[in-house]
């Protein structure tokens, strides 16, 4: 039974940062869609931490995350979940796997993954399988040197197409994707599923950046036998540089547009007309922007945060 005893006929959307800092306007312009798309169809929303890093991530991040999205007019149903809090479940789905022969250790590091594939410095390369068949002698003989192996799940690289909301059909090959890491920590695909499906979720709206990893997360649901949500994946916000907003870019949390005169309700306005759902100089509530909501009013190109929006010039 989901968390959430939610119909799963009513959508139930979740915002789920990771809370290693202030959250910055292209997170709140995810959330707020996010959160418009649930609430225009009379359904839920959760908010979920995924701190499943706790050397990067604090519960003082998290509360002010929270903070900005009050703020800003967004509400949420039921507890906010930390991920910290789960490690239990997701060890408990990989032992699924496992038991099913699905997993294997992985004893190499990045640099080898990346040499073995033969990738350009800085890309993302698939695993190319190498301790995919290993014996068990050459398992013990790599854990003797000394190192911690990964969990990976064992794919056949398959082949997972989806319908987007936003970017439509999309398809993406299923790689032996990390179900955790050396130290124990579960991985973001893997927890991800696990608690989208606990929790009742079933529209997950998120940056379009994330999409190339949907496939392997529909592949892992399927594998653990649950329902596979829907999704959204809504462009980036970036700078006038075109790449993907951060702090070099100038005041872009709310607390620095605050210092700058730009109050929440600006900072919502300014959202709200950035997903056409108001003019420019509107100024708008939540309540409106719910009667208004439509994915035909999403721009489909990233959202460019000039730096005369409380710009700081370096």
């Amino acid at each position: 039974m989901p968390e959430s005893g939610k119909n799963m006929g009513v959508t139930h959307g979740r915002f789920a940062p990771s809370p290693t800092g202030l959250l910055h306007l292209g997170n709140l312009r995810t959330a707020l869609i996010a959160w418009l798309a649930a609430r225009a169809d009379g359904g839920a929303f959760t908010v979920r931490m995924e701190d499943l890093d706790r050397v990067t991530s604090s519960r003082d991040h998290a509360t002010r995350q929270l903070d900005d999205l009050r703020a800003i007019g967004l509400d949420w149903d039921g507890e906010v979940v930390f991920q910290s809090d789960r490690f239990n479940r997701y060890h408990a789905a990989i032992d699924e796997l496992a038991g099913k022969g699905l997993t294997y250790p992985c004893f190499c590091t990045r640099k080898e993954i990346r040499d073995a594939a033969r990738a350009p410095h800085g890309a993302e390369v698939p695993y190319p399988g190498t301790c995919r068949n290993l014996s068990d002698a050459q398992r013990i003989a790599r854990a003797a040197d000394g190192r911690q192996p990964v969990i990976r799940l064992r794919s056949n690289g398959e082949h997972i197409g989806f319908d987007d909301a936003v970017l439509g059909k999309v398809t993406g090959t299923v790689d032996d994707v990390v179900l955790c890491r050396n130290d124990g920590v579960p991985a973001y695909n893997l927890a991800v599923v696990v608690d989208d499906s606990a929790q009742g979720i079933n529209l997950v709206v998120r940056g379009d950046d994330l999409a190339p990893s949907t496939p392997r997360q529909i592949h892992l649901g399927r594998l653990l036998g649950l329902p596979v949500p829907s999704y959204a994946h809504v462009p980036l916000t970036v700078g006038a540089d075109g790449e993907r907003l951060a702090k070099r870019h100038g005041a872009v949390t709310l607390a620095d547009l605050a210092q700058a005169g730009v109050s929440a309700a600006d900072v919502r306005s300014m959202l709200a007309h950035s997903i056409g759902l108001a003019d420019a100089a509107e100024s708008v509530t939540t309540r409106q922007l719910v009667d208004r909501f439509s994915w035909g009013h999403l721009p489909r190109e990233p959202w460019t945060v000039h730096p005369r929006v409380g710009s700081r010039q370096s």
